[in-house]
């Protein structure tokens, strides 16, 4: 038989949790579905969430299971592969591992996926010494020596706000040609002291499991310790593809159209952390989630008052 809660929540990151633990706290009966698969699990601390500045993504999810589970908030292990509207405009959901679950209303947050630029040895040091945001990771390599990777012309503003955190910055334009900097860029450049150096980048120096070095095609290597580079984020938008929400193209991927409280153009679905932008932070995401969770109460509420009234 479908199981049914009246909030399925779709990813237990901050964002799925944030929602789940209000919507728990509002009596209501939730699910939560989860792959363990969060985006920053190669990291090993995450910054500026005020009172958990620098605790680990690990520990901060475990603390959150708890959280919920408190509230008698279920949580299962599997992958959401399918969901279908039905004729109440409510939700059933497929997993993976072959149960189906109804939700009266659904909660996306599925966030996305970092696909690397394919150098040898990044991959591998992502999280480490292989870095992608300064407001994560630059306090703790501060006035070391920074490289920026480019793998389009963007990596010119990726060098510049890395260089608030470090004066020896150097930019490596890696598959970039140098005419396709812009003479703004280049001025941008030379002020914040920047280098600028052309050639593919073939690899990276390591020694005793630390980053030493870019090595380029040409057999030249420059001394680095801390590489910044620019992931292609790849949202994971397939529930609410099949749902029919609208998503909206940016430079940084595609993300479902929201308004203020998340809810999407779907209605009865909302989205949150990561599905909705790739600039979320974990403090974002938990508070878009607590949002979706406080709105979907009160619609809840006031929707089976108006129902009790009507009949």
């Amino acid at each position: 038989m479908t199981e049914r809660y009246e909030v399925v929540v779709v990813g237990g990151g901050a964002a799925g949790l944030s929602a789940a633990l209000v919507l728990g706290r509002a009596r209501r009966s939730v699910l939560v579905i989860d792959t363990g698969e969060p985006r920053n699990a190669p990291a090993a601390h995450m910054q500026g969430y005020l009172s958990r500045d620098g605790m680990s993504p690990a520990e901060f999810l475990a603390v959150g299971r708890e959280e919920i589970a408190r509230y008698g908030v279920g949580l299962v292990r599997d992958r959401a592969v399918d969901v279908a509207k039905d004729a109440d405009g409510e939700f059933d959901v497929t997993l993976a591992g072959g149960r189906t679950v109804h939700g009266r209303r659904l909660v996306v947050a599925t966030g996305l996926a970092d696909e690397l630029p394919k150098v040898p040895g990044v991959a591998e040091r992502f999280g480490r010494d292989v870095l992608h945001c300064p407001y994560c990771h630059g306090w703790e390599v501060r006035d070391q020596a920074f490289g920026v990777l480019a793998t389009t012309p963007m990596g010119v503003h990726q060098a510049l706000m890395v260089s608030q955190w470090s004066k020896d910055v150097a930019l490596f334009l890696h598959t970039v040609a140098e005419d396709e900097l812009a003479d703004e860029d280049l001025r941008r450049l030379a002020a914040a002291g920047v280098d600028v150096v052309p050639g593919e980048v073939a690899g990276l120096a390591v020694d005793d499991d630390r980053l030493t070095g870019i090595r380029l095609a040409d057999g030249t290597t420059h001394e680095r310790s801390v590489l910044f580079v620019a992931p292609r984020a790849v949202p994971r938008t397939g529930l609410l593809e099949r749902l029919g929400a609208e998503l909206q193209e940016t430079p940084f991927g595609t993300y479902a159209v929201v308004d203020a409280t998340g809810l999407t153009s779907v209605p009865g679905v909302w989205a949150a952390g990561n599905a909705i932008g790739f600039g979320e932070q974990v403090v974002n995401a938990a508070s878009g989630g607590y949002r979706a969770g406080a709105t979907i109460n009160g619609e809840l509420l006031f929707t089976d008052l108006d129902a009790a009234v009507r009949t």
